[in-house]
């Protein structure tokens, strides 16, 4: 874990019983730690005295292999799966992975005046996570999942954060095999859990959409007693959800649902609709661009109003919410408007980015970077969003990386208007000649791709050029 996954406030400390009970370990030798430990760590590079550091083992690493190097730098506790001829306090555990599990699920017991709320989707998570986040921390202090912390290590190393002074969480749940979300929703143990959507994210791991359907509806596993479950009403897996969720209480969102969005305007920065909900109606002003992240409110509505919050307070709390950095953000630099929206990409959310680009000023160009994990249907779906965004009333789109064939395929008899590039470094000067060719109009570009395509890159190198 890099140091932006570690929190920077004082943890709530443990002691070596705590440890020992949340895990089940033994003590080698012993020796058991008689001080505080102020937190638990993963990362050998930020373990030091006062600190308890784990030894994750994974199939390519084993940071079993680092423990020598803590203890020198003044780390005095290591959990680890073997004892070690080290000196150092080890708690020994049949499997460091469950162990982080353990401890999490432990934090999560100690804090009992927590309300959580659990979320997956294959899009749309982060936004309404932040949406949520808006709403809850305005009423009390809120522990939010930070960055793509929401895996089988990244759930527990969210939950060791939490404080006696939280009165919410809002967790987010991925899933990269079947069981993730089962193992990660018990840990959390929710009062309120839902799917945002059924996508095609991660298809190559599930062998389809119904693989995706049946892994993130494990959500609903472990809601507590008394809690309700939060489903799409417009998804094309909408039955199979409420089938998974029917032993709790349903709320459901979207058009048809319990709460839904009417008179939508979307205006190029920010959207303006009126909000139905089963505790009445009101106008907001959600400084979101796009209909995609309307149905991201009208899910962070109803998960609020399930755990008990004011429509009036809901409301504010939208209208106050920020994007995520990467996620849609507008950086004007006249006559030029950059959209970056490089955070992630699945071909869901790229076809939703396009219609925010539509509403903007002048020129409108699209940069697609490829999308990942898409499995065997990598090249069809490079092949289908070339065609959709072929046929909209975009100028220019500029496809880049190993699919960008694909995309310019499929773009069909609209080729024209679609550049493939396999580099960013052979996308640049296209780009740059772009800008020359239309000035003094506006343009306004939009660049977005999987994680690993890093197209922000591409966006401040064109920006430094300007």
């Amino acid at each position: 874990m890099h140091t932006s996954t570690t929190s920077t406030v004082p943890l709530e400390p443990w002691t070596a019983q705590q440890l020992q009970q949340a895990t089940q370990g033994y003590w080698h030798k012993d020796q058991i730690p008689q001080t505080e430990i102020k937190r638990i760590l993963t990362d050998s590079r930020h373990a030091e005295t006062g600190d308890a550091f784990l030894a994750l083992k994974g199939e390519r690493f084993d940071a079993h292999d680092f423990v020598a190097q803590v203890a020198k730098n003044g780390c005095q506790i290591a959990i680890v799966e073997r004892p070690l001829d080290v000196d150092i306090a080890q708690l020994v555990v049949t499997d460091t992975r469950l162990a982080l599990g353990q401890l999490g699920a432990y934090r999560r017991e100690q804090n009992p005046q927590l309300k959580v709320i659990a979320l997956t989707g294959s899009s749309g998570k982060t936004t309404t996570k932040e949406m949520l986040g808006s709403i809850l921390s305005r009423l009390a202090p809120t522990l939010i999942t930070r960055g793509n912390l929401n895996n089988d290590l990244g759930v527990p190393m969210m939950l060791l954060e939490l404080r006696k002074e939280h009165q919410y969480a809002v967790m987010e749940l991925g899933a990269n095999h079947q069981g993730e979300i089962d193992y990660t929703s018990k840990l959390v143990q929710p009062h309120v859990a839902g799917i945002l959507n059924i996508g095609t994210a991660h298809l190559g791991e599930f062998g389809g959409r119904e693989g995706i359907c049946r892994a993130k509806s494990e959500i609903y596993h472990h809601i507590l007693p008394n809690g309700v479950a939060i489903v799409p009403q417009q998804d094309d897996f909408t039955a199979e959800i409420l089938e998974a969720a029917k032993a709790h209480r349903i709320s459901t969102f979207g058009v048809g649902g319990d709460v839904y969005a009417t008179d939508i305007d979307l205006l190029p920065q920010s959207t303006n609709f009126n909000l139905h909900t089963p505790q009445g109606s009101s106008v907001v002003k959600l400084p979101f661009a796009g209909e995609h992240n309307v149905q991201n409110a009208t899910a962070a509505v109803a998960f609020a109003l399930a755990l008990g919050i004011g429509l009036e307070d809901i409301v504010q709390g939208l209208e106050q919410a920020e994007g995520a950095k990467g996620r849609l953000n507008f950086i004007q630099k006249s006559p030029y408007l950059f959209i970056d929206d490089t955070y992630n990409a699945n071909p869901t959310s790229m076809r939703a980015a396009a219609q925010v680009l539509l509403q903007q000023q002048g020129v409108k160009v699209m940069v697609m970077g490829d999308i990942g994990e898409l499995g065997d249907s990598s090249w069809q779906e490079h092949h289908d969003l070339g065609r959709d965004l072929a046929e909209l009333p975009l100028d220019h789109i500029i496809a880049v990386g190993q699919f960008a064939p694909a995309a310019l395929e499929g773009a069909g008899s609209h080729s024209n208007k679609m550049k493939a590039f396999q580099t960013q470094a052979e996308a640049l000067p296209f780009l740059i000649n772009l800008i020359q060719t239309h000035q003094p109009q506006s343009m306004s570009f939009l660049f977005k791709g999987s994680r690993f395509t890093h197209m922000e890159t591409l966006m401040a190198d064109l920006m430094e050029k300007l």
